[in-house]
C-alpha cells in the first residue's frame, strides 16, 4: 500500500476518536479504550510514551485491509484514564492480556513503537502464548545511558524532576507517571529475552533514541529474530519518511515463515 492510497483511504478517519470503531474494556480497575478496524487475523498495535492510537494511524490504514487491527490507548494514555498512583510496563501488558482474554483471542500479531516495543517484548515474556510474531522499533531493556542515548536519558530525567517539583494536580500526576515509566523502567534481562518463543523483527533507526548497539543486543538475544537498522532515521520511523518501508518489511515478515538464511544468501 502506498502513501497515496493511505491518504485516499485513511485521511478522513478520526483514528483514536472514532465512535464507530471505539470500545472500552472495563476489567482491571480502569476503562481501557481501543479501536478495531478490518477483518482477518488479529493484529495488536502498541503506541509509545505519551502517545495514543492516533500515533499508529499509518499502521492502522496499512494493515486493516488484511488484518483485524486492534489499536489500544494504553493505561494512563489517550482515553484510557487511570487514577492509580503508579504505572508499570507489567501492568500495561497484563491489561493487554486481559483484553485478549475478553475477546477470546488466543494469539495475535503485534507491532510496537518505542514504549510499545517494550510492551511487545514483555507481552511475549509474560504471556508467550498470546504472541504469534512481533515487530517493534525503538525499544530498550533498561533505563540508563546504554539503553537510551545520553541526551535522551537526561531529557527524560530532567522532565521527571521538573514535574515532581510542580503542584500535583491530576494532570501533572499523570504526566509524571508517564515520564517516570521511561525514567525508572523497564528492567528486562537478557535471560528473559532468551526465553522468547515467537519470531521477532527488531527495528531501530541509525540515529534513534536507542543506541544502535542496544538494538543489536536485543536482536542477538531473541532466539528467532531478524534485525533491521533504518538508515538516516531517528526514533519516529512509523510516521517519518520511512513509514512505508517500515510497514512493508513488517508485512513481509508476518506473511512469510521464519527461516535462518545462509551466510551467502
Amino acid at each position: 500500500m502506498t502513501t497515496a492510497l493511505f491518504q485516499t483511504k485513511g485521511q478522513n478517519i478520526p483514528y483514536g476518536n472514532n465512535p464507530t470503531a471505539g470500545h472500552y474494556f472495563d476489567g482491571r480497575g480502569f476503562k481501557m479504550y481501543y479501536e478495531e478496524y478490518g477483518k482477518g487475523e488479529p493484529l495488536l498495535l502498541f503506541h509509545g510514551n505519551g502517545g495514543s492510537i492516533w500515533t499508529m494511524r499509518n499502521q492502522i490504514a496499512w494493515f486493516s485491509p488484511r488484518y483485524r487491527v486492534i489499536a489500544i490507548d494504553t493505561r494512563a494514555h489517550g482515553k484510557s484514564t487511570d487514577q492509580s498512583d503508579s504505572l508499570t510496563f507489567e501492568q500495561i501488558v497484563d491489561d493487554f492480556n486481559a483484553l485478549l482474554e475478553s475477546l477470546h483471542l488466543d494469539s495475535c500479531y503485534v507491532i510496537g513503537w518505542s514504549d510499545g516495543g517494550i510492551d511487545a517484548l514483555l507481552l511475549a515474556i509474560r504471556h508467550p502464548d498470546k504472541v504469534r510474531k512481533m515487530a517493534f522499533t525503538g525499544a530498550n531493556l533498561w533505563p540508563d545511558t546504554t539503553g537510551l542515548t545520553p541526551q535522551v536519558y537526561h531529557m527524560i530525567k530532567n522532565g521527571s524532576e521538573n514535574l515532581r517539583k510542580q503542584h500535583q494536580t491530576p494532570q501533572i500526576h499523570n504526566e509524571l507517571k508517564i515520564s517516570d515509566l521511561d525514567y525508572l523502567q523497564p528492567h528486562i534481562t537478557l535471560e528473559q529475552l532468551h526465553g522468547i518463543k515467537c519470531p521477532a523483527l527488531v527495528i531501530g533507526g541509525d540515529h534513534d533514541a536507542i543506541p544502535v548497539l542496544h538494538t543489536v543486543l536485543i536482536a542477538q538475544n531473541i532466539p528467532h529474530s531478524y534485525l533491521m537498522i533504518v538508515p538516516n532515521s531517528g526514533h519516529i520511523i512509523p510516521i517519518n519518511e520511512h513509514k512505508d518501508e517500515f510497514n512493508t518489511e513488517i508485512d513481509h515478515f508476518f506473511a512469510r515463515p521464519y527461516r535462518i538464511p545462509g551466510v551467502f544468501e
